[in-house]
């Protein structure tokens, strides 16, 4: 349990920025929500460079983003099945 509270708190803060950010419920938002509930890094990004943020938004929701993915990288993170060895 260690490092997982840190490796949550950069998906969190992501959330929390967005949600300020995107006030409003829509289904872009709600697919961006979905793509970081599903650990989608790559999705979040191609959402992301849909809205007009200013350029120190954009900076900042780009720094939160790396962040999470370094998390996800994170030894005992990868928890998705694999195949038979």
């Amino acid at each position: 349990m260690g490092r997982e509270p840190v490796a949550r708190a950069a998906k969190v803060s992501l959330l929390r920025w967005l949600r300020r950010q995107l006030r409003q419920p829509e289904p872009l938002r709600e697919r961006l929500e979905a793509a970081i509930a599903h650990d989608d890094s790559a999705e979040a990004r191609r959402i992301v460079a849909r809205y007009e943020f200013s350029p120190a938004q954009s900076r900042h929701v780009g720094r939160l983003i790396d962040e999470w993915e370094q998390d996800l990288e994170l030894p005992g993170r990868n928890l998705r099945k694999r195949g038979p060895d």
